[in-house]
């Protein structure tokens, strides 16, 4: 009797740790949730870059977008200090898939904020420049919050703009080209809807930089 009763109760023992442990899971990797897109954390500077643009030379940006390619000539010595931010960042690769975060066509597509929510920069601000020219299209020009506070952020008109000269134009893209154009208009044409502010403005496909070449002559 005190056999059975010991054999009883290992097989009770034995039972139940099968039942309650060995059929539970085995701790396993999450599967990773690719609809988010990770943000990865942009270069930062504690100051406008010095100054590197040689102004004997001409300057011209290739930006190579999702949407095609756009031959930008850079206005060096009307201004220099824009200019020569824009470059040292291109170098920097600052730029590289960075989004077109608002379009709004038959107006202008902005981009160079590397958060993509119109709020980001490079860590300072620098001085606007004295504006001479009109706000045509393929014209390419700083954003900004208020007065000399230029950063990284810029957009390209996508059509004759009658804009107050507060944004320093640093830029152009010539009217003779074509394929600059044909893409400009591609990224116009982007879908867009109403965004946090309720501006009609927020691309509903993602378009982005993907380099930005600078050539100097």
């Amino acid at each position: 009797m005190k056999n059975v009763l010991i054999v009883a109760l290992i097989f009770v023992a034995v039972f139940t740790f099968v039942f309650f442990v060995g059929t539970q899971p085995a701790p396993r990797k999450l599967k990773e949730d690719t609809s988010v897109k990770v943000q990865t954390v942009s270069k930062k500077w504690n100051k406008a870059p010095d100054m590197i643009l040689d102004l004997g030379k001409t300057y011209k940006a290739t930006i190579d977008t999702s949407r095609g390619k756009m031959t930008v000539e850079l206005f060096a010595k009307e201004t220099p200090k824009t200019v020569n931010n824009f470059v040292f960042l291109a170098k920097e690769k600052f730029y590289d898939g960075v989004v077109f975060h608002r379009i709004i066509k038959d107006f202008m597509v902005q981009t160079g904020d590397p958060t993509g929510t119109g709020a980001g920069s490079p860590g300072y601000k620098f001085e606007d420049e004295k504006v001479t020219r009109d706000y045509k299209k393929g014209t390419v020009a700083m954003a900004n919050s208020g007065p000399n506070t230029n950063g990284s952020q810029f957009f390209i008109i996508h059509k004759d703009y009658p804009l107050p000269k507060q944004y320093t134009i640093f830029g152009e893209i010539n009217s003779t080209d074509s394929e600059s154009l044909i893409t400009l208009d591609n990224i116009a044409n982007t879908p867009v809807e109403a965004g946090a502010g309720g501006e009609s403005s927020k691309p509903k496909e993602t378009v982005t930089i993907k380099s930005i070449t600078i050539e100097e002559k």
